[in-house]
């Protein structure tokens, strides 16, 4: 009897035990996705399919994958991007297969340092990468976006895109020249075309409405000089026209959102990714203080906050070699030893230059060595 009755205890038990390790109680979680963001300040409004979820990027432009899956993006029906590689942080460049290849392939700055910055820059003329911000640009809410503020792509946005697309006269396609992804007149490029089936207010809002046509606007009687004999309930040709006029002037295109507004945007955020980066780690010392005797050597090490330092690459230089001199660096140290050189009153800055493992971007950190 007695075995019964722990048997009959046992099965909620378990139970519970089980459901507790499959919601995560008590720190226990299985689930291992980690979140990545679409630029720095997020690109909302996109689906994004991966081996394990389809979903859309959320208010904050973030998407959920697990390491090493690969990701799609697109909006609404519309592809923008295949097979990249998941990551904390992707933005347009990572997008293209060639240019993703290419920011592997850092630069030197006047230093004599490795920089990814100076390869990204190079990067931003590419004429693909460019239609692709520039229609990305195009698509936010508001026409304009502010610093510290993210691209907005709201579903009746989404909606109004999908029934655009089956009517454009051909594919969009962002590898065409900037001249015909962007081109207006009695032909314009798909990408306008589409644009200009969005209307980017409310629904009900007049700018939304079918603007007047010219025949409509001719056969309306013109508006008389003499207010009293103006109908309040009659549209008069000046009406119509300005009705028109201001519904045509509510219509994107791709001309209001030119090369310079997609490389500054493209560098902004790309420069907030490196800040960010770059903030979670530190030397362990800032400042060092070593009198002229000391000739021994000295050594500073990387750290990151709230985790392991894995590092891919390190170097360093010092900015007086006649005071401070580099010894030797290592990446699987993660640290830079130095030793002095000079005399008392001298100093130097020691530059740390290294680059996380998986990341293409380079962190720079500077320790300042008093001599006493």
């Amino acid at each position: 009897m007695r075995s019964v009755h722990l048997t009959r205890l046992s099965l909620p038990l378990m139970a519970v035990l089980f459901l507790s390790g499959c919601l995560g109680g008590g720190g226990g979680s299985s689930d291992d996705t980690r979140t990545g963001s679409l630029t720095y300040n997020g690109i909302s409004g996109l689906h994004y399919t991966t081996a394990s979820r389809s979903e859309q990027t959320d208010s904050a432009g973030q998407f959920r994958y697990y390491p090493g899956e690969r990701i799609s993006f697109r909006v609404g029906n519309l592809p923008l991007a295949t097979d990249v590689p998941t990551d904390q942080y992707l933005t347009p460049l990572e997008f293209l297969a060639d240019i993703r290849k290419s920011l592997n392939n850092p630069g030197t700055d006047h230093e004599g340092l490795q920089t990814h910055q100076i390869t990204e820059q190079q990067l931003l003329s590419d004429t693909t990468l460019l239609n692709l911000t520039r229609f990305l640009l195009a698509l936010n809410w508001n026409e304009r976006i502010t610093e510290g503020n993210g691209i907005e792509i709201r579903d009746r946005v989404v909606q109004q895109l999908n029934d655009a697309l089956p009517d454009l006269t051909a594919p969009i396609d962002f590898t065409v020249s900037e001249t015909d992804f962007t081109a207006l007149g009695s032909t314009p490029s798909p990408a306008n075309q589409l644009l200009a089936g969005i209307c980017f207010y409310p629904e009900e809002d007049e700018l939304c409405q079918t603007p007047p046509s010219q025949e409509e606007i001719n056969n309306a009687p013109p508006r008389p000089e003499d207010e009293d004999l103006r109908d309040p309930e009659m549209d008069y040709q000046e009406d119509l026209q300005s009705r028109r006029d201001r519904i045509l002037d509510a219509t994107r295109s791709l001309e209001d959102f030119d090369t310079e507004a997609a490389q500054d945007y493209l560098t902004r955020e790309l420069n907030a990714i490196t800040t960010d980066i770059g903030n979670r780690y530190y030397l362990d010392n800032e400042t060092a203080n070593h009198p002229a005797s000391d000739t021994g050597i000295k050594d500073v090490s990387i750290r990151r906050i709230n985790g392991e330092t894995d590092l891919d690459k390190v170097e360093a230089i010092s900015t007086r070699n006649q005071d401070v001199v580099i010894h030797a660096f290592g990446w699987q140290t993660a640290t830079v030893e130095y030793f002095i050189a000079g005399d008392s009153g001298g100093e130097s800055e020691v530059i740390v230059n290294f680059r996380p493992r998986n990341s293409y971007r380079w962190v720079r950190k500077s320790l300042r060595v008093i001599i006493d």
